[in-house]
């Protein structure tokens, strides 16, 4: 995938990943950027162009797709944690939450924008995932049961878009240093690490990021019996 000279939307553009992703594709000379965000005015980046997107509704993702039409590469980055219901207790207003935002506003940006890079020449579809799309946790099921769904629905847009030529790239990392992960104090990398390891997938039409070593030592554990990967 030729970066220099592309169109990209980025969803969730306006802070912490999507703000990195944004600038790692204007940095590998993307000639413009849209930002999709639920409010155009969140945006403070003069090089990107704000687009009002909220992925959970449907006529605002077909606007989009209408007047981005020149996009060839489209970052499905826009998230939620949905943590608020434990697995026991609390309500699951959170979690649905999450659902609606990672899994099905991805599928639905996905599906209005496939169309559009068709006719821009195939490009690329790169998905912001997680460590949690292997790894239940008791403490916050949501958001892990949503970027597990994440990460099946990537493999189906994989297979689903490969006869247009289409790249599709899966992006997991454990935790970023952004406002989502500032409730811990656990080790984080950089949003910026996590863009410029997506541009470099990107550039080299590989299918999947690991960005961190807990991220590549779970992956590599996935086929361990039942209860010994860490976290599981």
């Amino acid at each position: 995938m030729n970066i220099e000279g592309s169109v990209a939307l980025v969803t969730g553009a306006n802070r912490g990943i999507g703000r990195a992703f944004a600038r790692a594709l204007l940095d590998r000379g993307a000639a413009k950027v849209y930002a999709g965000v639920r409010d155009p005015e969140s945006v403070v980046d003069p090089d990107v162009i704000p687009l009002r997107l909220d992925v959970t509704d449907p006529d605002q993702v077909a606007a989009a797709a209408a007047l981005a039409g020149d996009v060839g590469i489209l970052v499905n980055n826009a998230g939620v944690g949905g943590a608020t219901a434990s697995l026991l207790e609390g309500p699951l207003d959170g979690p649905r939450e999450a659902m609606e935002v990672n899994y099905f506003g991805t599928w639905r940006v996905s599906r209005a924008f496939a169309p559009v890079l068709a006719r821009n020449g195939g490009g690329a579809v790169v998905n912001m995932l997680s460590l949690a799309s292997w790894i239940g946790q008791a403490a916050s099921p949501g958001y892990a049961a949503s970027k597990a769904a994440q990460w099946s629905l990537t493999d189906a847009i994989r297979k689903g878009l490969a006869a247009q030529g289409t790249l599709v790239v899966g992006v997991h990392s454990g935790y970023v240093d952004t406002d989502l992960s500032a409730w811990t104090d656990a080790p984080k990398i950089s949003a910026a690490t996590v863009a410029e390891l997506t541009m470099d997938a990107l550039a080299a039409d590989l299918p999947e990021v690991l960005a961190d070593d807990h991220t590549r030592q779970i992956k590599a554990m996935l086929s361990h019996p039942v209860g010994t990967v860490p976290g599981t």
